[in-house]
């Protein structure tokens, strides 16, 4: 699940290299740059949704732990 989440971090960053790009070569703001703009909200999202996915996770696992009480 890590991985995943690494992967699109990664892809994340590409497309903002990628936007940079098309920044110095036209030296404005183009429709390219706008579909990027598009894909980077969406890999953004599918980031929230498995780190969301990943913490509901995590609390199952916790909540699942015995309950150990010390009776005095």
């Amino acid at each position: 699940m890590q991985t995943h989440v690494q992967s699109l971090y990664k892809k994340k960053r590409g497309l903002e290299l990628q936007w940079e790009q098309h920044y110095n070569d036209e030296g404005r703001y183009t429709l390219d740059m706008v579909r990027i703009d598009n894909k980077i909200k969406e890999v953004i999202n599918h980031i929230k949704m498995a780190e969301a996915k990943e913490a509901s996770r995590l609390n199952k696992i916790i909540d699942a732990a015995p309950q150990v009480s010390v009776a005095t």
